[in-house]
């Protein structure tokens, strides 16, 4: 019976104690402040943007073009006596270098004979020289005595010094005749075809290879129309550069030749000419730029005025959403002048102290209030209120 009585004693007292531990919790905690407010203003990020002066870059693509091609023919006829072993197709040659060599046994002849021509000219050009000098003599000691110009041997000083001039000539050209025996380059070349060799025939305007100039290549590159814009105001002399892309791209430096100065009636596009010098390294250590190569061309146009530069994603249709002073957004209608990559040049419709919002609401609205990410200054978020009747 004791033991029973002292059993319900402690479950009395656990329960005295856990109700007294209830109490006090639910005395202590605080009531809920049922005052406060849940701001439910959207939060966006804005950007202060700056206008800039903004030089356009132009790109465009075209293919590498030898600067001229030439079909190298033979001047004199003959027998082909040698040629040089970079004279095949592939093969580069210099300026001045020999490719090749007619026999010179005739035209050797030909030069003597003339030589000997304008000898025996001079010659007689010397003795009626002498002739006329001795008939002026003679003229001289009778003054009274009207003298012909026969007598005087004018003609016949004319007709030698005549003849002199025309052996002079002839000696020229079979000099001429004589150099033309060796075929040289008339500039640094990339052979394209030879269709001559040792021992084989040639006669005068014969077709003997094709050789393309490697001292300078051009690169003809189309302009679109809304590039066309962007040009600068002399393109002549603008310096450009050749970009080869893939596995091993290069860039090498050029320069703006000319405007072709028409509109391709098939494209509606203008066509600038860029050269390149020395596009095959001969004379550095800079990469070959080989012709039928297809490159990137970059050069710079103009410079854009106080120009504003966006991401494309914040401009739609024209419209870019900032905040206002009173953190009101507020939609502004753009002018995009040009679109670079993934930007818009923006030229009007914005000022320096607008704010840009970089992510929007779900469903932007005018005059929507919001809050600005990462402001610490609370007057900037503090949300606005109106008196209420």
């Amino acid at each position: 019976m004791h033991k029973v009585l002292k059993k319900l004693l402690v479950a009395l007292g656990v329960v005295l104690v856990t109700g007294l531990a209830g109490a006090a919790v639910m005395v202590s905690a605080k009531k809920p402040d049922e005052t406060k407010q849940v701001d439910t203003r959207p939060v966006v990020e804005v950007e202060q943007l700056a206008a800039n002066d903004h030089q356009v870059l132009l790109s465009t693509y075209g293919e590498v073009q030898p600067l001229e091609s030439t079909q190298l023919a033979a001047q004199v006829t003959g027998e082909v006596v040698s040629w040089n072993e970079r004279f095949v197709a592939g093969g580069i040659v210099e300026r001045g270098e020999l490719l090749f060599t007619i026999e010179k046994d005739n035209y050797e002849a030909a030069v003597l004979q003339a030589e000997a021509e304008l000898a025996r000219a001079q010659a007689a050009l010397i003795e009626e020289q002498a002739q006329q000098d001795v008939a002026k003599d003679e003229a001289a000691r009778t003054p009274g005595v009207k003298r012909s110009a026969l007598f005087l041997r004018e003609p016949q000083v004319l007709s030698a010094k005549a003849a002199v001039k025309s052996a002079e000539a002839a000696l020229k050209r079979a000099q001429r005749d004589l150099d033309n025996c060796e075929v040289r380059a008339p500039y640094d070349a990339l052979v394209i075809s030879r269709n001559v060799g040792q021992g084989q025939f040639v006669s005068v305007g014969s077709q003997v290879a094709e050789l393309n100039n490697i001292e300078t290549a051009e690169v003809i590159v189309p302009v679109a129309g809304f590039d066309s814009a962007f040009l600068p105001q002399r393109v002549a002399g603008t310096p450009a550069t050749i970009i080869r892309e893939g596995l091993n791209g290069f860039t090498r430096s050029a320069v703006i030749d000319r405007d072709l100065g028409v509109v391709d009636s098939a494209t509606r596009m203008s066509n600038l000419v860029v050269r390149v010098n020395d596009p095959y390294a001969m004379h550095g250590q800079l990469p070959k730029l080989k012709f039928g190569s297809y490159v990137q061309v970059q050069f710079a146009g103009q410079t854009l005025k106080e120009i504003f530069r966006l991401p494309q994603e914040l401009v739609n249709n024209q419209t870019v959403w900032v905040v206002n002073k009173d953190n009101l957004l507020q939609p502004r209608q753009v002018k995009v002048v040009r679109e670079e990559d993934e930007f818009f040049l923006i030229s009007g419709g914005l000022d320096a102290d607008d704010r840009v919002v970089i992510t929007l609401p779900e469903y932007p609205q005018e005059g929507m209030e919001v809050r600005i990410a990462g402001a610490v200054n609370s007057s900037e978020n503090s949300p606005k209120t109106t008196d209420q009747l």
